[in-house]
């Protein structure tokens, strides 16, 4: 009989997530909750869920969903129900995007699910995936998970954060199999115009890349923008749009989002199988969320209101700015689009080494959170992240604390 002490084997986590991170809700955001826990009251500009912020979904979505629920019990179609794929269809039209039919349309958990299915179902160890820098880091984290390796082309700051077509040329190799293209942009509010999109259309025909175009926040434009899908400008590259329901219907718990294929589709056969085969593992997306979808796309654009003028979005978009420009050494270029500002630190004002431990410092010191530039996959510790959902009071609040806060680090480091 054994009567030793048995020894318990440690459990690891895979390696594949060697090189995956989501510092959106990573450290920093735990060292909050376990301050929240301990009473204090924290203000967060870390994450873009608009019902925490006041923000509702249209009353109307909410009823097609409370009134469909008898019929969401059971498992959908594996790429989601025909009426909101139909929908999606006519949005698509909308868009300018040719060729897309019914069986082009993977409904998903929101597009989250769907640009991890789009990465799996694509690339084999070694397989390089360009993009951008700053991102939204779900992006880099599922080239990294699928086995593929995340290429970094720089987004340029002076340049109203468009790509850097050239940096791109450099980085394209044997291996690059894609592109990806958040248009618009987070975190930087960065919308791009049609000139630059053919020209990151051109690179993708001649290395014969798929684009993936992140376009979910197509809707959340300010000062009469306008925004361009990026796959309506060919038909002879592969584009995989995502959008869905999460920012511009402000239904981010929904989780309905959805992935159109369009394009040069005679080609990837294999690959649309793969997706395929990939939907019908999950069986299919959450039902309720579908139901919201058709009468989203068709019925009235509320979030027009919130970003036209004397829309709330647009308040909050030029107090943010306004407030954090006004800080000594902080530059940030103003957001066409999205929810997000991603301001710089001078670093001769703001000597910073490293920006996840500056955003600590600012959550233990001021009860604000952030999250950290390099989250982002940016390249170096003078940015951050802060969402203008807040409303106008808190939002003045939280800059007003972070002013407090660099004036201290400038009085610490000797920069003032």
């Amino acid at each position: 009989m054994f009567t030793g002490e048995a020894r318990v084997r440690s459990i690891q986590k895979s390696k594949k997530l060697a090189d995956v991170c989501y510092d959106i809700r990573g450290p920093v955001l735990e060292k909050a909750k376990q301050m929240e826990e301990e009473g204090h009251k924290i203000i967060k500009l870390n994450i873009g869920n608009l019902a925490v912020f006041g923000f509702d979904p249209p009353d109307e979505i909410v009823h097609d969903m409370i009134i469909n629920m008898g019929n969401a019990s059971g498992y959908t179609d594996s790429k989601g129900l025909f009426a909101p794929r139909k929908a999606i269809m006519h949005y698509t039209q909308e868009k300018r995007i040719a060729g897309v039919g019914i069986d082009d349309i993977f409904i998903g958990n929101g597009a989250s699910e769907l640009i991890v299915m789009g990465m799996n179902a694509l690339l084999n160890s070694g397989d390089e995936v360009l993009v951008p820098a700053p991102d939204y880091p779900l992006w880099t984290a599922a080239v990294s998970l699928s086995g593929g390796k995340p290429v970094h082309y720089i987004c340029d700051e002076a340049a109203d954060w468009y790509p850097d077509i050239e940096d791109i040329k450099r980085k394209i190799t044997p291996h690059t199999k894609a592109i990806v293209v958040i248009n618009p942009n987070n975190p930087t509010g960065a919308l791009y115009p049609v000139s630059l999109l053919n020209e990151i259309v051109e690179l993708a025909r001649q290395h014969q890349l798929i684009v993936f175009a992140d376009e979910i926040y197509d809707k959340t434009l300010y000062d009469d923008a306008e925004h361009t899908s990026i796959a309506s400008l060919a038909d002879d590259v592969l584009f995989l749009t995502l959008n869905g329901l999460s920012k511009n219907y402000r239904s981010c718990g929904y989780r309905a989002g959805w992935m159109v294929v369009s394009g040069e589709k005679r080609h990837a056969k294999d690959y649309i199988e793969g997706l395929n085969m990939l939907a019908s593992m999950r069986l299919c997306a959450n039902a309720p969320g579908q139901y919201a979808i058709q009468t989203a796309l068709g019925g009235y654009q509320s979030i027009n209101d919130l970003v036209g003028p004397g829309g709330r979005l647009l308040k909050q978009r030029d107090l943010a700015h306004s407030l954090l420009t006004d800080i000594p050494g902080v530059s940030c270029v103003k957001p066409k689009s999205a929810l997000y500002m991603f301001p710089r630190l001078d670093p001769k004002i703001y000597p910073i080494q490293d920006d996840q431990q500056f955003a600590y410092e600012l959550l233990a010191e001021e009860k604000v959170l952030i999250v950290q530039g390099t989250g982002f996959n940016w390249v170096a510790p003078d940015h951050f992240r802060v969402v203008f959902l807040p409303n106008s009071d808190d939002l003045t609040e939280a800059i007003g604390r972070i002013a407090r806060f660099l004036e201290h680090y400038r009085r610490r480091h000797g920069t003032l």
